[in-house]
């Protein structure tokens, strides 16, 4: 029986190999050449800071969204799945925000040098919601040109777009703003709302909530019609989707499933396997 995402500790040979040292920021991006491979843009990095070299490691996979935990503890912003791990050397900042703003100069505007889009930065808070939020949105302002912002009713597209998830007190400090630099991550009961994809651009559920299937034997066909009309009612808004608690055992039942999210044009796959779903999108093009 296919299992769903999971936290997940080393399972190759070659995330052994890059956990050994962990590179500085600036190493990261010094050798990327002028135009690289097409990113992967589909491809979400579920628990990113898990990984040995936390977003570099799904940026060398070409992803295009990365998911990082955060617990408001004090005045810092420490990313950490539980509190037992929380460290207070890996906060926020040092693991995302400021790579991604040297990665960002030094690509001259963008995260993948010489292509178009903005990363997703989904930021799932784990302590309550409102005042996380708003020690978030202090943080995000120090870096005012890396970020998607919002101002006074227009959206203008930055190398970075920040979504906020999690709890879910956040929702009421962020509508009360005229100008922030996140948006909202929503749910399917969102779907449809008075909200807009200004504020919620992003649909997100639990797959296994909302679908019996798993990948093995034939996909229903009433799930594969909720399925399409989820997608094309939130595209029809300008709005994208995501499930998570997908099966993420290789095999099978999972290419089924990653497959069936890709025809019904599913905007996000996720994954802790970088290698197998940076594998899966190269095979399906």
């Amino acid at each position: 029986m296919a299992l769903t995402t999971r936290r997940r500790a080393l399972t190759t040979l070659g995330a052994a190999l890059a956990g050994a040292v962990a590179l500085p920021a600036t190493s990261a991006w010094a050798g990327e050449r002028k135009h690289g491979p097409r990113p992967l843009w589909r491809a979400h990095a579920h628990n990113d800071y898990e990984h040995p070299r936390p977003l570099f490691d799904a940026l060398d996979h070409r992803f295009g969204s990365v998911e990082a935990d955060i617990f408001l503890v004090g005045d810092q912003l420490l990313v950490a799945h539980d509190p037992v791990d929380l460290d207070p050397t890996r906060t926020l900042e040092s693991l995302y925000l400021d790579p991604l703003a040297a990665r960002v100069r030094a690509n001259h505007g963008s995260v993948y040098r010489g292509q178009r889009g903005s990363l997703q930065l989904l930021i799932d808070i784990k302590t309550e919601g409102s005042s996380t939020y708003l020690a978030l949105d202090r943080q995000l302002r120090r870096h005012k040109h890396l970020f998607t912002t919002y101002e006074h009713g227009r959206v203008y597209p930055g190398p970075v777009t920040a979504v906020i998830s999690g709890d879910r007190a956040a929702r009421v400090p962020m509508e009360a703003q005229t100008v922030r630099r996140a948006f909202y991550d929503g749910r399917l009961a969102d779907l449809g709302g008075a909200a807009p994809a200004s504020f919620i651009p992003l649909i997100s559920d639990n797959w296994t909530l909302n679908f019996t299937w798993r990948g093995e034997g034939a996909f229903p066909a009433a799930e594969r019609a909720k399925l399409r009309t989820i997608v094309s009612t939130a595209h029809g808004r300008g709005q994208k989707v995501r499930f998570w608690a997908t099966p993420d055992v290789p095999g099978a039942a999972r290419d089924a499933l990653w497959g069936e999210l890709v025809d019904a044009d599913v905007d996000y796959l996720n994954t802790d396997d970088l290698a197998g779903l940076e594998a899966f999108l190269d095979g399906r093009r």
